[in-house]
């Protein structure tokens, strides 16, 4: 007889009437509050404006959000472009499949777009949201609990989870690599938090320190699922893919803090900085001004400049 496990909820989806509302939906949507709300505080604390992070969250979440529906379909292709498989369950991304990777690499693209536009590095951005996506993450893995989804092997430990039968899968309990990951997560959101009052990371070394910690976790984490993936020399493809990163991102910390140290003094420039900036890039948007604000007028003569100084109640 088994003790204690943890449950899995019946249904990951609630109709309202004829709208479905899916428990994977809203811990993503959670997420990405949590991490845009977060990352405008620390934005804020930097010397930046509120509102910035939101503005380029709205770039990167959608690019984001594709990158990891094609992260997954590419690395899952089996699932749906095999024989008796639908591929057009491939846009089904409300019933799980966003990877990481791919959410990161082409969010990234998204917020260099909106970064561009508002003439802010990336980097110091990265640095604000970096513990914000942990948090997200820990947040959005809840989803595959609601999905029955992403369990590790076999296990009689009291926290195990209890899976139904249904689709792909055989009743049991399982280790809740769900909730593992989800706790590894919070951790790295600390340890980010931690270090950088600590050492005042600047230049994207905290979103690097981001990727290094998350990978380590991740390596281990994803060795204990049993769900189908692809394998390179006996290991997960995406063991792999964090090994790599961890080395890239640890990497970037060493080379970054050599030939940048510090951190950045002005994260966002003034309302002033960019309009003279406009201006500068646009200078015949404007008639040239004196320094009382009046405009200059190009075809002025001499003579009618001293004829304005001799009669200075002349309009």
């Amino acid at each position: 007889m088994d003790i204690a496990y943890i449950p899995s909820p019946s249904t990951g989806v609630i109709h309202l009437g004829p709208l479905p509302l899916r428990g994977y939906a809203f811990c993503i949507i959670i997420g990405v509050f949590v991490a845009v709300w977060y990352g405008n505080k620390r934005w804020v604390a930097r010397g930046g404006k509120a509102g910035t992070v939101a503005d380029i969250a709205v770039w990167a979440v959608p690019f984001g959000l594709v990158g990891g529906r094609l992260y997954h379909v590419i690395t899952d292709y089996q699932l749906y472009f095999s024989e008796g498989e639908n591929w057009v369950d491939a846009f089904k991304i409300w019933e799980g499949g966003l990877g990481i990777w791919g959410a990161i690499a082409l969010g990234a693209v998204g917020a260099w777009i909106g970064c561009r536009r508002r003439g802010i590095p990336l980097p110091a951005w990265a640095d604000a949201l970096a513990p914000g996506i942990a948090f997200a993450q820990a947040i959005g893995r809840w989803g595959n609990w609601f999905n029955q989804e992403l369990y590790g092997r076999e296990t009689d430990v009291p926290w195990a989870l209890k899976i139904s039968e249904g689709a792909n899968r055989e009743a049991g309990l399982y280790h809740p690599t769900f909730l593992y990951e989800s706790l590894w997560c919070i951790g790295v959101a600390l340890l980010v938090i931690w270090a950088d009052r600590r050492f005042k990371l600047g230049h994207g070394r905290a979103f690097a320190l981001y990727v290094a910690s998350y990978c380590v976790g991740r390596g281990w984490i994803e060795y204990m699922r049993v769900d189908e993936a692809h394998h390179i020399l006996g290991l997960r493809l995406n063991v792999w893919t964090s090994i790599l990163l961890f080395l890239l991102a640890v990497a970037y910390i060493v080379i970054s803090s050599r030939l940048r140290p510090g951190r950045e003094e002005v994260v966002e420039p003034s309302v002033a900085e960019l309009s003279k900036r406009d201006e500068a890039a646009d200078p015949e948007d404007g008639a040239p001004q004196d320094e009382a604000g009046t405009a200059k007028s190009e075809d002025a003569s001499p003579a009618d400049a001293a004829d304005a100084a001799e009669s200075p109640g002349k309009a």
